[in-house]
C-alpha cells in the first residue's frame, strides 16, 4: 500500500480573509496491523473510518455491556468520594488541606489511576495558579509529561505493528527509556538512519477502550441532564461530543500529523514561532515521528532566564500567536499546557503536540472581535446583540432585561481600564448570569475557553499581574482598523458613529492600542485607509467628512464675518451711537451667544485631531513626508472632486437658507402698515 500522502495546502478567499486549509483526501496507514496487544473496544484498525468519533457507535457498543459501565462507575466514584471525605475530615480537625503534600499526592495519584480522561482534567488544573493551591499545583504539573510509563516491550511491539518493521531497523538510535510520558502516550528520543534527531511518540495500550467508555458515561449523564434538569440551557451533549471528537483526533496520530502540517503552514512562518517537521514515512495511527526540539518548559522560569530569555515576552508571543489562530485563520491549538510549549535557545517559542486542535468559523471569529471591542468600550447594547450572533442567545430572545444586567456585571469586572480584564473574571461574571437569563454555552466555545484559560494560567504563573485580554486588545484594535471584511467594516462604523456624531475618543483608543500591536505597519494602514476612503465601502466616512467640512467652514465664515462686523462698528463708533437699547447691538450679542456651542465643538474637534496626530507621530514607521503622495492621490481622485462639489453645494444651501431666514425675520419685525395708518389718524 502506498505511503500516506503529504497534505497539500490550498488557499481560498473567504470574505476578504485568506483561509488556508490543509486538505488530505484520504488518510490511510502504510499497512494495517493484523494483531494487537490491546482491546480497541468500538474501534477497529481494519476499518479506518471508525477512527473518527461516532457517538452512535459508542453508545450502541457499551449499551450492550452494562457490567463494564457499572464497574467503571464504581472505579470512578469510590476514589473520588474517598478523597472528598478526606478533605472534609481534615477541615473538621481544624487542619488546612490546601497545604497538605499528602493530599496533593493523593489527588495526583487518583487522577493518574482514573486514566487519560481525568489526567486531562488534572493537566487543565495544573495551569491555574489562581485556582489551585501551590502544593497541589506542583503535584498536578507532573501530569503534563511525568506520568508512569508503560513497558518498552509494548511500545516496540506497537512500532513494529504500525510501521511494518522492528524499531531497530527503522531508527538508528532509540533512548532506552521514555524521556516523557503523558496522558495518551510516551515519547522516546531517537535518530533516523539518515542522521536526523527525532521524537518518537507511542500510544498507550488500551487507550481507545478506556476513553470510549468514559465518553459513554459522560454522554449518558449529559443526556440524562438534558431530559431532567429543566433550568439547564447549555447543550451538554453537544459540548461532550465536541470534546470527544477532539480527543478522538488526538488518539489518531495520523490526524495529529495532518494537524501539525497545517499548523506549520499557517503559523510556522511567524518570526518567533517554531513548528517541528513531521516524518510521514515513520508515522502510524499509534506511532508518530517528528523532529526533535531542544527547549525549556515555559514554567521553568529560572532556566529560561539563565538562557537570557524573557519568559514574559515569550508568553506575549504565545498570546499573539493564539490570537492569530483564533481570529485570523480559525485553526487553533486547544491544549497549550506547559508541556506543549518550549522556550528554544534562540528565543523562539516551539509548539508541540497537535492532537487536540479545533476550528472556528468566520462569523464566530468576527463576532468574538466585535464582542471584545464592545466589552472594552462598555457598549452593552451591542454586546447583547453579539451574544446572539455567537449563539449564546437565541435570535428571538428579549434583550431589554439583559442589557442592564450586562452593564452591572461587566461594569464591575472591567475596573478602570482594559488593563484590568482577564478571562477568569469574565467567565466568573458570565457564570452568574447563566441561570438568570436564557444563555447557553455553544459547543465550539468550550475549547476556546479551555485554550485561552490554559494560556492565561501559564502567564499568571510567570507574571501574577499578566492579563491576556489587555495584551490581546492591541491586536483586536489593529484587526478592526485594517481588516477588509464587510462584518468588521460595519462594526467599525457602528463603533465610531452614534446618532450622527463621530466618537473621536474611540478612534483615539483604537489607534493608541493598534500601534502597540506586533506587526502593525504604518505604511500599510495609511494605504489601506486611503483606499478605503476613496472606495465605495468608504461612502459613509466621506459623507461624514463632507458634513464636518460644511459645518466647520460655515462656522468659520460666520464667526469671521461677526468679528469683522464688530471691529468695523467699533472703529467708526457705530455701536456707541446706537445706545444701550439699540436692536443691532442686541442682535450682535445674540449671534455671539448662538455661536458659542458651535465654537466650543469646533475647538473640541481640533483637540481630537491634535491627539490623533500625536498618536500617529508615536507610531513606529511614522514619517510626515509619507502623507505627500497620499494627499496627491486624494486631490487628483474623481471622488475627491465630487466631495469638493458636495461641500460647495452644502455651503451654498446654508447661505441661501440663512438669507431667507433673515429676510423672513426682518419682515416679521416690520410694523403692520394698517396699524401705522390708524395710529397716524
Amino acid at each position: 500500500m502506498s505511503p500516506v500522502p503529504t497534505p497539500v495546502a490550498t488557499a481560498e478567499q473567504d470574505r476578504d480573509v485568506v483561509v488556508i486549509d490543509a486538505v488530505v483526501e484520504e488518510i490511510r496507514p502504510p499497512r494495517l496491523p493484523k494483531s494487537h496487544l490491546e482491546d480497541l473496544g468500538p474501534v477497529s484498525d481494519m476499518f479506518p473510518e471508525s477512527w473518527e468519533y461516532n457517538p452512535d457507535l459508542i453508545m450502541e457498543f457499551y449499551r450492550k455491556r452494562p457490567l463494564q459501565v457499572l464497574g467503571r462507575l464504581i472505579n470512578i466514584l469510590f476514589p473520588l468520594l474517598q478523597f472528598v471525605l478526606g478533605i472534609w475530615w481534615e477541615k473538621l480537625r481544624g487542619k488546612d488541606p490546601t497545604v497538605s503534600r499528602a493530599k496533593a499526592i493523593q489527588l495526583r495519584e487518583l487522577l493518574t489511576n482514573l486514566g487519560p480522561t481525568y489526567i486531562k482534567v488534572g493537566q487543565a488544573l495544573s495551569t491555574r495558579p489562581d485556582l489551585v493551591p501551590p502544593i497541589f499545583l506542583d503535584e498536578l504539573t507532573t501530569l503534563q509529561d511525568q506520568l508512569p510509563s508503560f513497558p518498552n516491550e509494548v511500545a516496540y511491539r506497537f512500532i513494529e505493528e504500525e510501521l511494518g518493521a522492528p524499531a531497530g531497523e527503522i531508527y538508528a538510535e532509540l533512548s532506552p527509556e521514555p524521556i516523557a510520558a503523558a496522558s495518551l502516550g510516551q515519547v522516546y528520543k531517537g535518530k533516523l538512519k539518515t542522521g536526523e534527531d527525532v521524537a518518537v511518540k507511542v500510544q498507550r495500550p488500551d487507550l481507545v477502550k478506556r476513553i470510549t467508555l468514559d465518553i459513554y458515561i459522560m454522554r449518558s449523564l449529559s443526556l440524562w441532564a438534558r431530559r431532567s434538569v429543566k433550568r439547564l440551557r447549555s447543550d451538554l451533549v453537544a459540548i461532550t461530543d465536541e470534546l470527544a471528537s477532539r480527543v478522538f483526533e488526538e488518539m489518531n496520530y495520523f490526524q495529529e500529523a495532518v494537524n501539525g502540517e497545517r499548523f506549520a503552514q499557517l503559523y510556522g512562518s511567524l518570526p518567533e514561532i517554531y513548528v517541528p517537521s513531521i516524518y510521514w514515512q515513520y508515522t502510524g495511527r499509534r506511532v508518530l515521528t517528528m523532529e526533535w526540539v531542544e527547549g525549556i518548559k515555559l514554567t521553568n522560569i529560572k532556566a529560561i532566564q539563565a538562557q537570557g530569555i524573557d519568559a514574559t515576552h515569550l508568553v506575549e508571543v504565545g498570546v499573539q500567536c493564539s490570537l492569530r489562530q483564533l481570529l485570523e485563520h480559525g485553526f487553533f491549538h486547544a491544549d497549550p499546557h506547559p508541556g506543549n510549549l518550549l522556550a528554544m535557545a534562540d528565543g523562539r517559542l516551539a509548539y508541540l503536540d497537535f492532537g487536540m486542535m479545533s476550528t472556528i468559523q468566520p462569523y464566530q471569529r468576527y463576532g468574538l472581535i466585535e464582542a471584545v471591542v464592545h466589552l472594552v468600550n462598555r457598549d452593552f447594547d451591542s454586546l447583547a446583540k453579539d451574544y446572539v450572533k455567537l449563539d449564546f442567545l437565541k435570535p428571538d430572545t428579549d434583550l431589554k432585561p439583559i442589557i442592564p444586567a450586562l452593564s452591572q456585571v461587566f461594569g464591575n469586572a472591567l475596573g478602570a481600564s482594559v488593563a484590568e480584564l482577564n478571562f477568569k473574571s469574565i467567565t466568573d461574571q458570565m457564570s452568574a448570569m447563566m441561570y438568570e437569563f436564557p444563555f447557553r454555552v455553544p459547543a465550539y466555545y468550550a475549547l476556546i475557553i479551555r485554550s485561552m484559560v490554559t494560556l492565561e494560567g501559564i502567564a499568571i504563573g510567570i507574571d501574577p499581574n499578566f492579563k491576556v485580554l489587555s495584551k490581546a486588545y492591541p491586536y483586536i484594535a489593529k484587526r478592526l482598523l485594517t481588516d477588509q471584511s464587510e462584518e468588521l467594516r460595519t462594526s467599525l462604523k457602528e463603533l465610531l458613529f452614534k446618532e450622527g456624531s463621530f466618537r473621536w475618543n474611540r478612534l483615539e483608543n483604537l489607534l493608541r492600542n493598534a500601534k502597540n500591536s506586533p506587526g502593525f505597519d504604518f505604511d500599510y494602514v495609511l494605504n489601506e485607509a486611503t483606499e478605503f476612503l476613496l472606495s465605495d465601502r468608504g461612502q459613509f466616512i466621506r459623507d461624514r467628512l463632507v458634513a464636518e467640512l460644511v459645518n466647520s467652514i460655515d462656522l468659520l465664515g460666520r464667526n469671521t464675518w461677526q468679528q469683522v462686523s464688530h471691529n468695523i462698528q467699533e472703529r467708526i463708533g457705530f455701536l456707541g451711537e446706537l445706545g444701550n437699547g439699540n436692536g443691532k447691538a442686541h442682535q450682535t450679542k445674540t449671534i455671539k451667544v448662538a455661536l458659542q456651542p458651535a465654537i466650543a465643538q469646533q475647538e473640541e474637534t481640533w483637540q481630537h485631531l491634535q491627539n490623533l496626530w500625536q498618536i500617529l507621530k508615536d507610531t513606529p514607521g511614522f514619517d510626515p513626508l509619507k502623507f505627500v503622495p497620499v494627499l496627491s492621490e486624494i486631490i487628483v481622485n474623481p471622488t475627491s472632486r465630487r466631495m469638493g462639489q458636495q461641500v460647495a453645494e452644502g455651503l451654498l444651501q446654508r447661505a441661501i437658507a440663512r438669507v431667507i431666514r433673515q429676510w423672513a425675520l426682518a419682515l416679521e419685525s416690520q410694523p403692520d402698515p394698517a396699524i401705522k395708518i390708524r395710529n397716524a389718524a
